[in-house]
């Protein structure tokens, strides 16, 4: 109801419900601005439906998070006075062993030095993998006696998604308080440069006009459902009437690869044949000219290849004597 004046009478139940409800929240995000920021506030116009929207959830955001910062530094104090508890544990009955030796020193002792040998031969990141398990099994609260690593595992898994889920929280709500920050110093500017301006004169007819377009924001609101079913059946008939094509089997995807590949040796042979016409021109009748020519050439050196070949051989065959009589 921010569009109306401050005196203006609510002789409607509903409305006055809506008023007093709108007016609490106003109070809450008043009182959580003027904590955060140092008494800032909305300016008046910009006080609607929308804007309340948006700060109540940026508000809410802001509270759940530092819930969860709160609860983590609790989980980090309890298990710091847990670790202080145990030292001191193991401080006295280190000091009333010390008085009483017994059998149980010994196997403590033992203890102690087999677990000493076995973190000094550890490498960096071993020795970085047993702190962390230690760590989440104290923070968690667990042993090796009642959990085992995959849990432990598991435990770590969970937590680190909360942590990103928390970053990821934390950096939507600083993108917000940054985009609030920046529209309220536009806002501010804006309203200064109007306040600056001496021809600047509100319209008479700026309620009507803003109740007017509450109005309209409201019916289009109501006509979404309708247009969205509208929507959603034009798109189920268009996907009925083309036909929405079958999801393909194993066997399908095998004999079309068999396809391809059978396409594909019979590119590679077309490839080979033609291959032996390069540097033919690209005109048929050329290329049948140089071709003949080159047969020509083919059926002149062969013929020449033959004569050669005759020659030698009757060069080389030994000839008879002929007998006297």
């Amino acid at each position: 109801m921010a569009h109306l004046p401050p005196n203006t009478a609510i002789f409607s139940p509903s409305v006055a419900r809506a008023a007093a409800s709108a007016a609490k929240e106003w109070s809450f995000v008043d009182a959580w601005l003027a904590r955060h920021y140092h008494g800032r506030s909305p300016p008046p116009f910009e006080r609607n439906s929308d804007t309340l929207r948006a700060l109540l959830a940026l508000a809410n955001a802001n509270e759940s998070a530092d819930e969860k910062r709160q609860q983590v530094a609790r989980l980090e104090a309890q298990a710091l006075h847990a670790l202080q508890q145990q030292h001191l544990q193991q401080q006295q009955q280190h000091q009333d062993d010390s008085q009483t030796p017994t059998a149980q020193e010994t196997l403590s002792s033992a203890r102690e030095a087999i677990l000493t040998a076995i973190e000094s031969s550890l490498s960096r990141d071993g020795l970085a993998a047993l702190n962390a398990m230690a760590s989440i099994s104290l923070t968690q609260g667990l042993t090796y006696s009642t959990a085992p690593v995959a849990d432990l595992g598991s435990r770590i898994i969970t937590l680190s998604a909360q942590a990103a889920e928390l970053e990821q929280t934390s950096a939507r709500v600083q993108v917000l308080t940054r985009y609030v920050e920046y529209e309220a110093q536009q806002a501010a500017a804006l309203v200064a440069e109007l306040r600056d301006d001496p021809h600047y004169r509100p319209a008479a007819d700026l309620a009507k006009q803003n109740l007017e377009t509450q109005r309209k924001v409201k019916a289009m609101a109501a006509r979404l459902p309708e247009l969205r079913d509208r929507v959603s059946s034009l798109a189920v008939a268009s996907s009925v009437g083309a036909g929405t094509p079958p999801s393909p089997t194993i066997e399908q995807v095998r004999r079309e690869e068999e396809a391809y590949l059978a396409l594909l040796a019979q590119k590679k042979e077309l490839d080979a044949r033609v291959r032996s016409f390069q540097g033919l021109p690209p005109d048929t009748d050329q290329a049948r000219q140089q071709l003949e020519s080159l047969r020509a050439e083919l059926r002149h050196m062969t013929a020449r290849r033959d004569a050669v070949f005759e020659g030698l051989v009757e060069r080389e065959t030994p000839r008879k004597s002929k007998r006297l009589p």
